[in-house]
């Protein structure tokens, strides 16, 4: 098979080409050029013989003999330079027939003058210029042959100068030749044919007439054209059928977004469950569909609702048996399935006798929970795309976040209550019941002056249980109002002071307060609950720790807050089961964390004990403008802050 020329292999050949003549044409002026100068070297170099000859013929009977035989040496030095040339200078002489014939006659003429003048016997002076004259002749002989042939070289050398300019020219123009032929006529082809390409013409073809690299360029052009072209075509079926399927997408996803409003606005599962019924129904666009609950075993599937469910289908599969029917899968093989309704298949029966024909059934799944099924039911053959499979599952799903989404809004309303009843405890923990504590010793201690018939003690107790049943009715007043301990607008210090002076009244007990620092006022909130924890500790402490006096010092600085309440009593283990003083420590430490503090209890059997409760900066009143100047003592701080 021939191997097509490449517009490389063209341009390599017509390179060469030219670099073959051009260097021939070079190389052939540089040896005439060398000709030239080695010829005039022996030009000169014959010269000089003429003036030896002279020089010689002239000192033969005036100097030494050994002068004459130095002068006969250099001559003949001379004679063997031009005879063997020197490649040097460059000296050498340009050999023909004539310049060796004259030379030979140089030769043959020298061995007879030098024969005739190294002889004993010297010539007579005339006879010496004769044959120096005639010697002379035949240099002059042999210098003309010389430059005989080195004007032949010079014309030979004008003439490789005319040629190297006609080669120019002829390279020129060939070079010009070529790049229209091979390159520049191409390239207009292919520009006409985009030309053509821009102007939407997708007909315009590129007439390829080599099997060079232009041409496999062309061939790629024409087949982009003939692209392009079926591409043009068409685009617009394209277009349509993309336009079809985002349209298709965007049904899609509006369905999606239709569903998922429609579950954030349901507040009851039935309710859920029935409007998701009607929209799924109309998304596949089924003939029925129903939707069913799984209990929590997978037992059984519960009818929530149905949309277009004929009533006997609805009464005769309201619960139904997983496994008993194929619409009520179990949790292993629950899947996405499209089921033929056969007359004969007795599993089936309620949705053939009703003139369904195909069922398709949706797993309704959350975090591999199997919590239902979306049933749709068809009068007529169908199948599914994985588009369609896709979007069913993604319904699913919705829907099983929607049930899930009311499960979490049960429990938090049931954690709600909860913790509704806990601060309802806690609350009458540190208030009716502390009260009522206080009543029962009061009544313990009426009967025993009543039993001494001790009318004074009698009457200041009476005294005692009517403040305290006052006080015990304005706790219930105030937790039926707000549940809260009363601050009556004071800072921590009155409010401490209030506590201990009531702590004193109620027990006898001496009571210190200390406050040392300055910080920002606590937060209302934070404020009640230190109250509350302070209360208990005061509690504890007056229920068993059978204590003279009890210390409550307050530190305040940058890093926060710190309560102490210590007593001088009996103190306790604290790994010791003791069922009220740990329900009392558990409350405290609840209220503790409803405001970020941390609470700590240190005991010693027979040494007392100490209730620190540190509270962070972070409780501290949340209005830095109410704050109160720097270096403002605890008991002079606005207490705007703490109303």
């Amino acid at each position: 098979m021939k191997t097509p020329w490449t517009l490389a292999r063209k341009l390599l050949a017509i390179g060469a080409a030219v670099l073959v003549l051009a260097l021939a044409s070079i190389g052939l002026t540089l040896w005439v050029s060398w000709q030239l100068e080695g010829g005039a070297a022996a030009v000169n170099e014959a010269g000089r013989m003429r003036m030896q000859t002279w020089q010689l013929a002239a000192s033969l009977h005036d100097t030494s003999p050994e002068q004459v035989q130095a002068q006969f040496d250099r001559f003949q030095a001379s004679l063997d330079l031009l005879g063997r040339g020197d490649p040097s200078r460059p000296l050498f002489v340009p050999w023909n027939d004539a310049v060796h014939a004259a030379f030979a006659d140089v030769l043959q003429q020298w061995q007879q003058l030098h024969a005739r003048w190294a002889q004993g016997t010297l010539p007579a002076p005339a006879q010496v210029r004769a044959d120096a004259d005639a010697f002379v002749r035949s240099v002059d002989l042999f210098v003309g042959s010389i430059e005989l042939q080195l004007a032949r070289f010079t014309s030979i050398l004008h003439l490789y100068q005319l040629a190297m300019l006609g080669l120019a020219i002829a390279v020129a123009v060939a070079l010009f030749y070529t790049g229209h032929l091979f390159v520049l006529e191409p390239l207009a082809r292919l520009q006409r044919g985009l030309e053509r390409v821009e102007q939407a013409d997708f007909d315009a073809r590129v007439e390829v007439q080599s099997r060079d690299e232009f041409g496999r360029l062309g061939e790629g052009f024409n087949r982009m054209a003939q692209t392009l072209q079926s591409l043009y075509r068409g685009l617009e079926d394209k277009v349509r059928e993309k336009t079809a399927k985002l349209e298709l997408q965007r049904g899609r996803l509006q369905a999606l977004y239709d569903v998922s409003a429609l579950l954030a606005r349901s507040d009851t599962l039935e309710g859920m469950a029935q409007h998701f019924a009607k929209q799924v129904r109309r998304i596949a666009g089924a003939d029925a569909a129903a939707i069913r609950w799984s209990d929590e075993a997978n037992q059984r599937y519960l009818l929530l609702a149905g949309e277009g469910l004929p009533a006997a289908l609805s009464e005769g599969e309201h619960c139904v048996p997983t496994g008993e029917c194929l619409c009520g899968q179990s949790a292993a093989d629950a899947r996405t399935r499209v089921i033929p309704i056969v007359m004969a298949d007795q599993t089936l029966g309620h949705c053939a006798r009703e003139g369904f024909k195909t069922l398709v059934s949706v797993p309704v799944r959350l975090h591999h929970r199997l919590l239902g099924e979306v049933d749709l039911f068809f009068r007529g053959s169908v199948t599914l795309s994985d588009e369609e499979r896709s979007l069913l599952d993604a319904l699913a799903s919705h829907l099983a976040g929607g049930m899930e989404g009311l499960r979490a809004a049960a429990l938090e309303r049931e954690g709600a209550v909860a913790e509704e009843r806990s601060f309802i405890a806690r609350e009458l923990h540190d208030s009716i019941a502390q009260s009522l504590a206080f009543l029962k010793i009061q009544v313990q201690l009426l009967r025993a002056a009543r039993q001494r018939g001790d009318e004074a003690v009698v009457e200041r107790t009476l005294g005692e249980l009517d403040t305290g049943v006052r006080e015990c009715m304005g706790d219930v007043r105030e937790l039926l109002v707000h549940f809260r301990t009363r601050t009556n607008a004071e800072h921590i210090e009155p409010a401490l002071r209030t506590t201990l002076q009531k702590f004193e009244h109620q027990t006898g007990l001496k009571s210190h307060l200390e406050l040392e620092g300055h910080a920002l006022p606590l937060d209302p909130d934070a404020q009640v609950q230190v109250l509350h924890v302070v209360q208990e500790a005061l509690s504890n402490v007056r229920k068993h720790a059978r204590a003279s006096q009890v210390w409550v010092e307050v530190a305040a600085d940058s890093a926060g807050w710190r309560f102490e309440v210590r007593d001088d009593g009996q103190g306790f283990d604290p790994d010791a089961d003791r069922a009220e003083t740990h329900v009392g420590l558990r409350i405290m430490r609840e209220r503790a964390a409803r405001i970020g503090a941390q609470v700590r209890v240190d005991a010693v059997p027979g040494a007392g004990s100490c209730v620190t409760l540190t509270v962070p900066p972070s409780a501290a009143a949340s209005a830095v403008s109410t704050a109160p100047a720097a270096g403002t003592p605890p008991a002079a701080q606005a207490p705007s802050a703490a109303a």
